[in-house]
């Protein structure tokens, strides 16, 4: 292969699917407002955001069940903005799997190939190929109302992908479950697509959900994309308090740079007696209105008191909560701001303080990130 042909083929694998402009309007309501993005071949990618945020219906659009207003959907290079759903080579696995209840698991895998006219002898082949997939071929005969809720999802799943399509949708896919099986089924979900080798977007409202399953993920608030990246560039650097508050806990804190030096910069608050120390991503200027995320994790509790002069706060424990691998602790500070610290419970049994006891937080100079709004 030539050195040319390598760049086409390397570009044309990060745009595998391409969203240019994508809009959806429902009379004044607009759904999507002028979506771009790309999605890498092979690429898991999260669609993340609350109820109404649009990411549905960017999903259905990209299934073909709503036509855009405006925009393009470029798939493997083909523009399939207009294709009808029947001929795009897309699959939708939905949120309540879909199944029909009176055939058979077998039947219900076979469905859509039966409909396109494929051979008997290929059919059979193809769905016990996507069966033997999830795990799920002794189990052929039964119906959808003999399987566990995790059985139907992963019937669901082999229908979905035995038309060997070149983009699969999920929808919401854990949402049915019950959640102590959710975390096991996130992995083995996420194994069988990769084993597959498709492309997949996934919707989906639950932080966890995305953060486990997808390589990349965007987050989305009135129809509009405001942050996309790795899990943890996301959750790490988030670029707003929207961001930082919905993808996992966070504390916020009101501030104004004081010192700007090349290497960190100063922040005071209300809310703090001390400065906070921040070593990174900052680009504000000096003077200017800021917010700092510093995420529960990041913070250490203290029954003594530190010698550091920054990134220091005091307080009173108000509750405390054991989550089972960590605890969580919400401490109030001398200014009435309430903040979250959690500690890994190994940690917690050793010195742990209660109630009302009072207690000295410290955090890193790289824990804090810099918000504009």
């Amino acid at each position: 292969m030539t050195e040319g042909r390598l760049a086409t083929t390397a570009a044309a694998d990060d745009e595998f699917l391409k969203l240019v402009d994508l809009k959806k309007i429902y009379g004044d309501v607009v759904a999507v407002k002028g979506v771009n993005l790309t999605v890498k071949r092979n690429e898991i990618f999260a669609l993340l955001g609350s109820s109404g945020c649009g990411k549905s219906t960017l999903l259905r659009m990209l299934a073909g069940f709503e036509k855009p207003t405006s925009g393009q959907i470029f798939l493997d290079g083909v523009d399939i903005a207009n294709v009808p759903p029947y001929k795009r080579p897309v699959n939708m696995m939905f949120q309540s799997y879909a199944l029909f209840p009176h055939m058979s698991v077998e039947a219900n895998v076979a469905f859509g190939l039966k409909q396109e006219g494929v051979d008997k002898q290929e059919i059979h082949q193809r769905v016990f190929e996507a069966l033997d997939l999830v795990q799920m071929a002794g189990y052929a005969r039964r119906k959808p109302s003999q399987l566990s809720g995790g059985q139907q999802q992963r019937v669901a799943l082999a229908r979905s992908l035995v038309k060997r399509p070149k983009l699969l949708l999920l929808d919401e896919p854990m949402s049915a479950l019950d959640k102590q099986i959710r975390q096991k089924t996130q992995i083995e979900l996420t194994k069988i697509i990769e084993q597959v080798g498709v492309t997949c977007i996934m919707v989906t409202h639950d932080q966890e959900e995305a953060m486990t399953m997808a390589d990349r993920l965007a987050v989305m608030t009135a129809g509009e994309i405001i942050q996309q990246g790795t899990p943890k560039e996301v959750y790490s650097f988030p670029n707003s308090q929207f961001v930082a508050s919905f993808i996992g806990n966070t504390n916020i804190f009101k501030g104004r740079i004081v010192v700007d030096e090349p290497d960190h910069v100063l922040i005071e608050s209300e809310d703090l007696e001390n400065p906070m120390y921040v070593s990174h991503g900052v680009n504000e200027p000096l003077g200017m209105e800021i917010f700092v995320s510093i995420r529960p994790e990041q913070i250490r509790v203290l029954t003594e008191e530190p010698n550091d002069s920054v990134n220091v706060a005091y307080g009173v424990v108000t509750h405390v909560a054991w989550m089972g691998s960590y605890m969580l602790y919400q401490i109030e500070l001398e200014s009435g701001k309430v903040v979250d610290a959690s500690m890994p419970a190994r940690m917690a049994l050793e010195n742990a303080p209660g109630i009302d006891d009072e207690v000295h937080l410290t955090w890193g100079a790289d824990s804090g990130t810099v918000l504009a709004s």
